[in-house]
């Protein structure tokens, strides 16, 4: 009875060992994946929050956030001032951000923006802020460091590279840099009546070491990503 007993507990102990590994990595492997949807998921909800910040704060906002370009001087309001700027980091569209984010290191989360709107290149130099009754103008994808964010998210660095400003000074609003288009949504005057088509775009990214990083198939860092685009809203 005593030998038959410490069979059937050897036997319990080399099955333990033999599936303890695979329900170890199983588990593991459930988390991993779980914080992996998690922490997208947050840097989803970082751009979403930043893009939102920039689309109502546009041009005639006490404080705008604002790309390289100004608006020309006939559509700028008095009020504009180059308040929250890529100069200085975005430093309140940045702060509204990190501010959506939970469960995972803010201060480790990086940030970007560019503006996108009509171009007219029938002229020399290019001209940014058309409206869409000037035939000549066509729609322009803004860049980060030379890289479309909506088309090749993938292929963009992290921590988020600085955006190019243009060759030309900001008031000439020339969209030769990685910016389209200033933040102008609506143009002063009897101009306001009519919408510029002018959308500002945002890409966060983390830099994730997940837990047992190296182990397996787990690799030792991993580079999340999100891009959102939104449309400037009118301001009354």
């Amino acid at each position: 009875m005593r030998e038959r007993l410490a069979r059937f507990r050897g036997q319990a102990l080399v099955e333990f060992a033999l599936v303890f590994p695979f329900f170890m990595l199983l588990l593991m492997s459930v988390i991993v994946l779980g914080l992996y949807v998690f922490y997208n998921q947050q840097l989803e909800s970082a751009a979403r929050e930043a893009a939102r910040f920039a689309a109502v704060r546009t041009s005639t906002a006490q404080c705008p956030v604002v790309p390289w370009i100004n608006p020309v001087q006939a559509n700028r309001p008095d009020s504009y001032s180059r308040c929250d700027s890529p100069e200085l980091g975005w430093p309140k569209m940045t702060t509204a951000a990190k501010s959506r984010i939970w469960g995972m290191p803010a201060n480790q989360v990086s940030l970007a923006a560019c503006w996108s709107g009509l171009v007219d290149e029938s002229v020399i130099p290019a001209t940014a802020d058309n409206l869409p009754s000037n035939p000549s103008a066509r729609y322009a994808d803004c860049t980060m460091s030379r890289i479309n964010p909506r088309t090749a998210e993938a292929s963009l660095p992290c921590p988020a590279p600085a955006t190019v400003p243009s060759a030309y000074p900001m008031n000439d609003a020339r969209p030769d840099g990685d910016d389209k288009a200033s933040s102008i949504a609506a143009g002063v005057g009897t101009g306001a009546k009519q919408q510029y088509p002018t959308t500002v775009t945002v890409y966060t990214c983390f830099i994730w070491t997940p837990p047992m990083s190296g182990f397996l198939f787990i690799p030792s860092q991993i580079t999340l990503r999100a891009v959102i685009t939104e449309g400037l809203q009118r301001q009354q």
